[in-house]
């Protein structure tokens, strides 16, 4: 039997459960904000990538993702379909201290939670048998190659980009999937329908926040002092972000909105994720209240042009991962971890643009796929929900359920 590091495999066990609490943690932050008439709609397409994306992972999309190097490292090989020479001695390559089953389970959880992130900008839309075709197309061909390209030592991580946690591979390409989603579908015909539950965001903001110190810290794959420095990084970008999105939107629309404080630490967490194991505490002060400030600009920006984005997928977690992608190419410092460069801050010119044609290459490919996508599923199954269905509420609609007994909400 391999020995491996107790203390690291404990860890990296602990960091796999708070990304796995994200997802219901989401569930949550967007039930709360949609109609009472589409909660279980929009929190069953989170729950069900649970489901389906653990079995995909097993089968064929650990293997795709980080092994092998096919198509000039644009995507991996089917050498490790369904753990094929996974064993109990087998280690990570990436940090032999813990066992490749834990790196295999923890990256899972980061293949759950990235597809159902698109789901809140077409809430009351989308068919659940349409979604559930696009939750596996998705993943197969857009998320695997960027996670190979960036964290499967393909393409674009020997190109020199680097991406902590997730802010290519999981936000930028989950928000601008989300916006051709938006523009696929077209409007609501009730864009009226506030939050159902501010509670219930509070709830799931909390759990995402939790959860994120296990995205962030976590994505060291070690315990060690750039843990310890994404750990405390993620908490000040978060508190930033959202101080800073409640001052701006308390001055302008005069009065302090609790869902604008949790929208802001939920962008501060979302920018700070590429950045979160390269950067000084002082450089996340910067990005958190960058986060704040534009993501809210964004959304205003996004409500000004009529794109029905039910839940701010894009302004928030689109916007937040080119955000702080970028700003990992200005502020990253060998200093605090040799596993980068230095950014524009410290000279790294080079850097920096590579960081910013590679998130913009990936912001492209991800709409302009999930447009052709959602297109050619269409032909396969309706995609859009027909008009009584929406007026009707998905929740009955299509579940036959709903969250609440009649008359409580």
């Amino acid at each position: 039997m391999a020995n491996f590091d107790a203390g690291s495999t404990g860890f990296m066990l602990l960091a796999t459960s708070l990304v796995m609490l994200m997802t219901p943690g989401l569930a949550f932050f967007y039930g709360g904000l949609a109609g009472k008439r589409n909660i279980l709609g929009i929190m069953i397409q989170s729950f069900v990538s649970m489901g389906i994306t653990t079995i995909m992972w097993y089968v064929f999309g650990y293997s795709l993702c980080f092994s092998g190097n096919e198509l000039g490292g644009v995507i991996g090989d089917f050498h490790k379909a369904f753990l094929h020479g996974v064993n109990l001695n087998s280690a990570y390559s990436g940090n032999p201290k813990i066992p490749e089953f834990v790196f295999f389970a923890y990256q899972m959880m980061f293949a759950i939670i990235t597809p159902a992130l698109i789901t809140g900008a077409f809430v009351n839309r989308v068919s659940f048998k349409s979604y559930l075709v696009f939750l596996m197309l998705w993943q197969l061909l857009v998320y695997y190659p960027f996670v190979h390209m960036v964290w499967g030592n393909g393409l674009l991580f020997q190109w020199g980009v680097r991406d902590f946690a997730g802010g290519i591979v999981v936000h930028a390409t989950a928000g601008f999937a989300a916006l051709a989603s938006v523009i696929y579908v077209g409007k609501r015909r009730d864009r009226e329908s506030p939050p159902n539950s501010i509670p219930l965001i509070a709830i799931g903001t909390g759990l995402l926040w939790f959860g994120w110190y296990g995205f962030n810290a976590g994505s060291e794959l070690d315990v060690d002092a750039i843990t310890g420095q994404a750990f405390i990084n993620t908490d000040v970008a978060a508190s930033f972000a959202g101080i800073t999105w409640l001052i701006i939107e308390w001055s302008l629309v005069k009065k302090p909105k609790f869902v604008g404080l949790l929208t802001g630490a939920v962008a501060g967490l979302a920018t700070i994720t590429p950045a979160a194991g390269y950067v000084s505490l002082n450089a996340a002060v910067v990005i958190g209240i960058s986060a704040g400030a534009v993501c809210y600009l964004a959304v205003h920006f996004k409500n000004k042009l009529g794109w029905d984005d039910a839940l701010d997928v894009w302004g928030v977690h689109g916007v937040g991962g080119c955000l702080g992608t970028i700003l990992l190419g200005v502020f990253a410092a060998k200093s605090i971890n040799p596993g980068t460069a230095n950014g524009l801050k410290y000279g790294g010119t080079t850097f920096f643009l590579h960081q910013v044609v590679a998130v913009v290459a990936a912001c492209a490919y991800a709409f302009i796929f999930t447009y052709i996508m959602l297109a050619l599923i269409n032909l396969l199954t309706r995609v859009k929900v027909g008009e009584e269905a929406e007026n009707k509420g998905l929740d009955e609609a299509i579940h036959g359920e709903q969250a609440y007994d009649s008359g409580v909400m």
